[in-house]
């Protein structure tokens, strides 16, 4: 049981529905809901609080609040994709999505009542902390939740669809979570705390982007115009390039104005990683996955080496902002 909940911490597996019926519930609505991805959005919860204990003004109990409340929002999000893309069509006929992990309705490990509840029951998760968190703070918290929910739902449709998307992450993952994490964390809004999330939500977009890159073809098949699919290739692979150089390039300029210390330098670690990625992004998508490629993981190509420069980028910057953060409240 614990292997397979870090199993689904890690990736998407795939299995078969006699593996799925074998599994607790906790194991399927981690897999159901992509759990792996949600890591981009616990570290954004991650930083609002960094950020507030650096100003110390950290709550452990709102800080909680934020965290599952973002979390099973994200989950929500997800849960919420598979069942519109099922309704609208666009899942089937072994469609993207249903080949690179388990599409729970395509898959028939769920049928529609039963993703309907993973999505009631995960939403509700998700408002409990929320609506404690707006009584909490009032009228901007009410808003930013609002502005929440509105990305929840819509994302699929129609912003997915109108090249809105990977805007609607930017914003999402960056001022919404981390700006208005901060904000409900402390009662006080903080355009720093802004700043600070722009590298980490740049680096989970291009995870996103990656993604509709490697979609192309079946999105515009779909009539799904991502901003990868408006762009065409190769403009996506060299925005997408963008992205990750303007990760750093972010970080330099936010040491420079002295919004954060010299220790932030620690996520130049993970430049090989961003190269590697690059390097990839450069060139056009095979056709087949290389000999040594792992099997479970095709037709994704882009987005798994985005997905790894993600993963340690986001964990040497959090380890970059626990540092400042001392040096912060040492040198004060």
């Amino acid at each position: 049981m614990l292997a397979m909940w870090g199993k689904a911490l890690r990736t998407i597996p795939r299995l078969s529905p006699e593996e799925w019926q074998s599994l607790d519930i906790i194991s399927r609505w981690l897999i159901a809901s992509r759990a792996a991805v949600l890591v981009m959005t616990g570290t954004s919860a991650t930083i609002a609080g960094l950020w507030a204990w650096r100003d110390g003004m950290f709550d452990w109990v709102l800080w909680l609040c934020l965290f599952v409340g973002l979390t099973m929002a994200h989950a929500t999000n997800n849960l919420l994709n598979d069942l519109i893309d099922y309704r609208t069509g666009v899942d089937h006929n072994n469609y993207f999505r249903a080949q690179y992990g388990p599409q729970p309705l395509v898959h028939g490990l769920l049928n529609q009542r039963g993703l309907l509840l993973y999505v009631a029951v995960t939403g509700l998760i998700a408002l409990i902390p929320g609506a404690y968190l707006v009584w909490l703070r009032g009228e901007v918290a009410f808003y930013l939740l609002l502005a929440g929910a509105v990305f929840v739902i819509f994302y699929t449709w129609p912003l997915k669809y109108i090249g809105m998307g990977e805007v609607a992450v930017l914003i999402v993952w960056g001022p919404l979570m981390v700006g208005g994490g901060y904000f409900v964390i402390t009662g006080q809004w903080s355009w720093n705390a802004v700043l600070i999330s722009l590298p980490q939500t740049l680096a989970a977009t291009t995870v996103l982007f990656g993604k509709h890159i490697d979609k192309m073809p079946s999105d515009k098949a779909s009539n799904i115009y991502t901003l990868p699919v408006i762009l065409g290739d190769p403009g996506a692979r060299y925005v997408a390039i963008g992205l990750f150089v303007a990760e750093y390039a972010i970080v330099a300029g936010l040491i420079v104005m002295g919004v954060v210390s010299g220790w932030m330098t620690i996520v130049a670690i993970a430049i090989p990683a961003a190269v590697t990625a690059m390097m990839i992004f450069t060139k056009p998508r095979p056709t087949e996955p290389p000999a040594d490629y792992p099997k479970d993981v095709w037709p994704l190509w882009y987005s798994p080496y985005a997905f790894v420069h993600t993963r340690t980028f986001g964990l040497l910057f959090l380890l970059a902002l626990v540092a400042d953060a001392v040096w912060h409240l040492v040198m004060t």
